[in-house]
């Protein structure tokens, strides 16, 4: 008997029973398509993540206010933060030359006010070197004015959405507005740019740093950008970072400074091991399918007992039965995983239609990876009943009950 034989053997076997058989692929089908959809839900989120901070910027480091450590005592407390991040230590720097340009942030929440018009909005206070960090591009107008960042002048940069509700089709530049009990003259529009991190870029006022200061009261600064010169001098401006403000807050290391590939690497090793324990979850509703192949076959075989018993007498071993039912269970399994394929693929398409910026995929390694556990699976759970068709004696087999 060829292998051929064995597949079409199984194929007629399947066709005998529509109903029984539709059931269990439908069934099979469901369980792929759960573990290619939930990896690709867990892989797209990961590549989106990794995706929206890479774009903050090119060769950057974060530096912010307090000591990421724990101390003694039960249980571990986050270092405190004895002193704040200024501008004037921001500006410092610039020192090193390993360092490029910085860019120092403060960012609050208020209401912004054109005419009757009015939201609430949140306001990034920094200097003109935040655009090119960010790697914002205007739409009209110009950036913040660079010059001494000491000097506050009334100036806001608008978010595109934000321009739009408070301006509606009426020009902005040039045009005052109130944030808070305090008049901006708009200069600049940006350039729609999505999202950061959470972060609605389209619905952000940008202020000078001071202004942001005066404005919120608080003489810290949120964070501070740093783009160094070139990739392979990160290493040296995070050390220069870490030694610069050391020495300007009397030698206290209080401060932590995260690169943009650390941060990145903890993202996609986070939301990786996410993708693979949604998926191992998943893989349980083919253990499912497995056992329903598993009950289906061995009522196959209770329905065939007198042909498995004909085949016996006619000369086909123990081991050719046994091949005969793995054969079924592997179609089963084959087709089954077929279906949860184009099942998992063409939802994604309709998915990826509704959520376009999160550009959702399969994973390629979980297309091949979904095959063959769903075939493992199948051939696992039919080896119980394969083994229960090929021990029956023929004898009894086609003895008339």
């Amino acid at each position: 008997m060829t292998i051929r034989d064995r597949f079409g053997f199984a194929f007629q076997a399947l066709a005998a029973y529509p109903l029984r058989t539709g059931l269990t692929l439908l069934a099979m089908a469901m369980a792929t398509a759960a573990v290619i959809l939930l990896t690709a839900l867990g892989d797209s989120a990961r590549h989106y993540v990794v995706d929206r901070f890479a774009g903050l910027g090119t060769n950057l480091l974060v530096v912010l206010p307090g000591r990421n450590e724990t101390r003694g005592g039960p249980p571990p407390l986050l270092g405190e933060t004895p002193r704040d991040l200024t501008l004037d230590d921001a500006l410092a720097l610039l020192r090193s030359s390993a360092i490029e340009s910085v860019a120092p942030v403060v960012v609050g929440s208020a209401p912004v006010q054109y005419g009757s018009r009015s939201r609430e909005s949140n306001i990034i206070g920094t200097t003109a070197s935040f655009f090119e960090i960010r790697r914002l591009q205007m739409a009209q107008g110009r950036y913040l004015p660079g010059g001494d960042p000491h000097r506050g002048r009334p100036v806001v940069v608008l978010g595109k959405t934000i321009k739009q509700e408070l301006f509606r089709e009426e020009p902005a530049l040039g045009r005052w507005l109130r944030i808070a009990d305090r008049r901006f003259r708009v200069i600049g529009i940006l350039q729609s740019s999505g999202h950061a991190l959470g972060e609605e870029l389209d619905k952000i006022a940008v202020i000078p740093v001071t202004s942001a200061q005066v404005l919120f009261n608080t003489p810290g600064l949120f964070r501070i950008l740093v783009q160094a010169t070139r990739r392979d001098v990160i290493a040296r401006a995070k050390q220069a970072i870490e030694t610069i403000i050391q020495t300007r807050h009397g030698g206290e290391n209080d401060i932590t400074v995260l690169t943009q590939d650390a941060i990145l690497l903890a993202f996609d090793r986070i939301l990786r091991s996410l993708t693979l324990a949604v998926a191992g979850i998943a893989a349980i509703s083919l253990i499912v399918a497995g056992i329903l192949i598993m009950n289906v076959m061995l009522i196959s075989v209770a329905q065939r007992t007198a042909e498995i018993g004909l085949l016996k007498a006619l000369g086909a071993s123990t081991a050719k039965v046994l091949q005969l039912f793995l054969a079924e269970a592997l179609v089963l399994s084959i087709l089954g995983a077929g279906c949860g394929l184009a099942l998992a693929l063409s939802t994604l398409a309709v998915l990826d239609r509704f959520w376009p910026a999160v550009k959702l995929q399969a994973a390629p390694w979980s297309l091949p990876a979904a095959v063959v556990i769903a075939m493992g699976t199948g051939l696992l759970f039919g080896l119980l009943p394969a083994r229960r068709a090929a021990r029956l004696d023929p004898v009894i087999a086609l003895h008339p009950h």
